[in-house]
């Protein structure tokens, strides 16, 4: 079974062949493939989650059209902005206790 760090490494591979500006803007970011469990019976999702800095967040989100076909054709069904800046400092994450590596991270992204 491929690992999700595989498939958040190809992703960006991907996007920076063949849109190399976009990829240049995901750089600054965290690319992370998050798997999630929904409907009845669960089904098993996957979905793109890109962390950014607050100034970074529009121009990702200008890209996001390119972003979520090159997920669509990779199987995954979404890609999400998030501001790495809130989540780290949202008093009730766990984060920094259930994934610290994803936490210091997200501390390099959100400065």
């Amino acid at each position: 079974m491929i690992t999700e760090d595989i498939i958040a490494k190809e992703f960006k591979r991907i996007v920076s062949e063949y849109y190399p500006k976009v990829g240049e803007l995901l750089d600054g970011c965290h690319v992370k493939v998050i798997t999630c469990f929904w409907g009845r019976p669960p089904r098993r999702l996957q979905y793109i989650g890109i962390y950014c800095s607050e100034e970074m967040l529009p121009h990702i989100r200008e890209q996001q059209k390119i972003l979520r076909d090159i997920a669509d054709n990779m199987g995954l069904v979404q890609v999400v902005c998030m501001n790495a800046k809130r989540l780290i400092r949202d008093p009730k994450s766990t984060l920094k206790d259930t994934d610290p590596r994803l936490w210091l991270e997200l501390q390099m992204v959100a400065t």
